[in-house]
């Protein structure tokens, strides 16, 4: 009895914490969802609740998804571009180098170097690379070009996707190589015919995370592209005016740019989940 009682308001507390975390995280999105429907003058108050606070309308929606859309279409095209051949440039290398470091044993420069390398490109400040990006690049003319940002994601994202396909190839028995090995393979035809299909899930898993970062990268964007080049991120942070903000159009572009993100990562949800725990319950 008393054992039940004390437990009780702990589970009350708990309860109370996890609804207090779950409004936390959804507000946001309730707020860019409701201030899309806003007229310019509901949307800098404080109107919360629909019909109620204020009258919704999709004017704000018309116009950009209907008037502007060649414009919004181009910079989800350019993003669209730039983050898929960022995945796919990654995901090759990576694999490749991930399946080096997890099955060999270099000698000039131990495997230990070579993590720790990749390791510290993760750590390093992309503010710290942009004017040496933007003057190889003006050297080389691919400024405000899909090349440069393509260039650059797979640079900055390269160190992250080895470093997990390192982690889920050392996961894989080391006989299923010697089995194959003894059948005529190569060492390129275990990675591809044996561990590549293994580590399946993993792939996927850093290929949708790399395609979000890229999706969503700004700093190299903002610098390296202006008119040809130009991706969703910009455009959504190109609402400003000499008046402010205008935050009702940037909840409707907010919203447009996270669609496809969103939709990638509800088809290959059960490879992320299964990616990035793989090898965690081995015991």
């Amino acid at each position: 009895m008393y054992r039940g009682i004390t437990k009780k308001p702990a589970k009350i507390a708990i309860y109370g914490l996890l609804i207090l975390m779950s409004i936390w995280a959804i507000f946001p999105f309730y707020w860019v969802i409701t201030t899309s429907f806003k007229l310019p003058k509901d949307a800098l108050g404080t109107k919360l609740v629909p019909f109620v606070d204020f009258q919704p309308t999709l004017e704000n929606w018309k116009q950009e998804v209907g008037r502007r859309w060649p414009e919004l279409s181009k910079g989800l095209q350019n993003s669209l571009i730039v983050a898929s051949t960022t995945s796919v440039l990654t995901l090759i290398m990576g694999s490749m180098a991930g399946f080096s470091l997890a099955r060999y044993r270099f000698r000039l420069w131990n495997n230990k170097n070579i993590l720790i390398f990749f390791l510290s490109q993760r750590m390093l400040p992309p503010v710290v690379l942009v004017i040496p990006f933007l003057l190889m690049f003006k050297a080389m003319k691919l400024v405000d070009s899909q090349l440069s940002l393509i260039m650059v994601n797979t640079t900055i994202n390269l160190p992250f996707v080895v470093l997990i396909m390192r982690d889920i190839f050392k996961e894989i028995p080391v006989e299923l190589d010697e089995a194959a090995r003894v059948e005529g393979c190569s060492s390129f035809g275990i990675f591809y015919k044996v561990a590549l299909p293994l580590a399946g899930s993993g792939l996927v898993a850093a290929g949708i995370l790399v395609f979000t970062f890229t999706w969503n990268e700004y700093l190299f964007a903002l610098c390296l592209a202006y008119q040809k080049a130009i991706t969703i991120p910009l455009q959504i942070a190109g609402t400003g005016n000499v008046q402010g903000i205008q935050f009702w159009i940037t909840s409707v572009r907010g919203l447009v740019a996270v669609i496809p993100p969103v939709v990638l990562a509800i088809f290959a949800q059960r490879f992320i989940v299964r990616g990035l725990t793989f090898g965690a319950l081995k015991g």
